[in-house]
């Protein structure tokens, strides 16, 4: 990606001779300070270092205190673009908001959505139509059971380009993208940044989490659990976080209000092929699709600031707890604008009475209708309970419908 950003910047004017790109990992340049990496460069190719110029530094985490001498760097050459990246999200996130307010702007670059694994695989025009809906567009399966078996590989290794474009790496997703997943973010990239000394203990806590991903947790329940302290344990869940690992989905009840004290939460992996990665690939059938379905439905939200506004409900209604997996609460009104239950499963088109959260929580005001639905396996449906109207709709389809449209810019 940063190779086709030196292509365009040269097809956009920029001279060849005024573009350096340096990978700081290397080990010629190990502990070599960036003005001097930059004077080499100029000595070089003789270019203005007061012209327009752009300046790549990859891997910067490899470089102590990198921050500080790009910051000096953006101040001494205003008409150079600066662009730094690394595999230490965690590390570039933290040093670039301590050090870099009003000068450096921060880019997350979220997992493959289910839609763009579609496109790079060459399914997408294969395997979806599309239609017009407003101001949002809608999509139809040619073959639901083919878009299935793409989801399926979607969770298992979607989530990685290089998977994705590589079928060696797809033999063994466990060894190339494991181990790439512990030794580089839970290794090598912050323990000593966010105080943490036990990395075998915080790689035991993502473990289970990758494990159980979309699993209600508290901290007093993974405190009792493991006998770790619950501050360490939410110093590494801010690590995990910050790492882009993970995700916290807040709790809220029925009428879509939070709770003053946040006993409980979810916890997302951000790319649901992490746990076919750590422990193993999933079958149409396993126990697990369920939570993986889950999680991808929350990874396509990545790419919408509307993120924030997604939540989980749970409640009481007599001596029944009562949940809905998704809940997006309007900020203005603070109340739930739509739900949905996310299922791997065709069950509820015929059962839809057994859907009583969804159905609780769309009856509370019925001023204030909520627009409801639950996911399904393969089958498209609508049906009514107590005079709440349930749309059913395919989970992989409804997958590919959100990462679409999001990304370009539509409401999902």
């Amino acid at each position: 990606m940063l190779q086709q950003l030196v292509s365009d910047a040269i097809n956009e004017g920029v001279a060849p001779a005024a573009i350096l790109f340096a990978s700081i990992d290397t080990p010629l340049y190990s502990g070599m300070p960036l003005q001097r990496l930059l004077d080499l460069f100029q000595k070089q190719t003789g270019c203005d270092p007061y012209g327009r110029r752009l300046v790549i530094f990859d891997e910067i985490q490899y470089l102590k205190d990198w921050e500080v001498h790009l910051k000096v760097l953006t101040d001494q050459f205003p008409n150079t673009r600066f662009i730094a990246s690394g595999s230490a999200a965690a590390a570039l996130r933290l040093k670039s908001q301590e050090s870099g307010a009003g000068r450096f702007t921060d880019y997350f670059l979220p997992p493959l959505t289910f839609s763009e694994f579609l496109d790079f695989s060459g399914l997408e025009k294969k395997l979806i139509v599309e239609t017009d809906y407003g101001r949002t567009k809608r999509y139809q399966a040619k073959d639901i059971l083919a878009l299935n078996e793409a989801f399926i590989d979607y969770l298992n290794f979607g989530g990685y380009p290089e998977a994705v474009l590589n079928a060696e790496v797809r033999t063994d997703v466990q060894r190339y993208l494991g181990r790439d997943i512990v030794d580089k973010v839970l290794l090598r990239d912050l323990p000593s940044l966010y105080g943490i000394q036990d990395i075998q203990e915080l790689n035991r806590l993502f473990s289970t989490i990758a494990y159980h991903t979309g699993q209600e947790i508290s901290l007093e329940g993974l405190s009792s659990s493991s006998g770790v302290a619950k501050n360490t344990i939410t110093r590494y869940l801010e690590y995990l976080e910050a790492a882009f690992l993970i995700v916290r989905v807040t709790r809220v009840d029925d009428a879509g209000q939070t709770f003053q004290r946040m006993r409980n939460f979810k916890v997302y992996l951000t790319n649901p092929s992490m746990r076919s990665a750590l422990f193993a690939s999933v079958g149409a059938d396993d126990e697990a699709m369920g939570s993986l379905a889950e999680t991808a439905i929350f990874s396509q939200w990545f790419h919408s600031d509307e993120l924030r506004q997604l939540h989980y409900a749970r409640w009481k209604s007599g001596r029944k707890d009562l949940e809905v997996d998704l809940v997006k609460v309007d900020p203005a009104t603070l109340r739930p604008s739509w739900a949905y239950e996310i299922k791997w499963s065709d069950r509820y088109v015929e059962h839809p009475g057994e859907l009583r959260g969804l159905i609780e929580l769309a009856g509370k005001k019925p001023k204030f209708p909520v627009q409801v639905g639950a996911t399904t396996r393969t089958l498209s449906a609508e049906t009514t309970v107590d005079g709440v109207t349930i749309k059913h709709f395919p989970c992989a389809l409804h997958c590919y419908q959100i990462g679409k449209n999001l990304t370009a810019g539509r409401p999902a």
